[in-house]
């Protein structure tokens, strides 16, 4: 359970729309599926999970001066959580 997420993802637009539709981002394990990510959700936090939408960012050509190389492959989670239902990652 606590393998298939592995960081959340802390962004300015990942807040914005977690203040607006109440709704988080996740980088999670590639190989893992939406009821999983689901129980682990609501496992970990403690939060009822309405919905989970998974996206894999490709691997990517990059170079760094002269070496050619290549961005990993990950996957990102975006799950909407019951209305009521909150965590937040930064610890006021």
């Amino acid at each position: 359970m606590y393998n298939i997420i592995k960081r959340p993802l802390v962004t300015e637009k990942n807040t914005l729309r977690s203040n607006r539709f109440n709704e988080y981002a996740f980088e999670v394990e590639v190989d893992a599926n939406r009821t999983e990510i689901k129980k682990a959700v609501e496992k970990i936090f403690g939060v009822k999970v309405i919905r989970v939408n998974t996206l894999i960012a490709r691997k990517e050509a990059k170079r760094l001066g002269r070496m050619p190389g290549k961005r990993l492959l990950w996957k990102k989670a975006i799950v909407k959580l019951k209305e009521g239902d909150k965590f937040d990652f930064v610890a006021s």
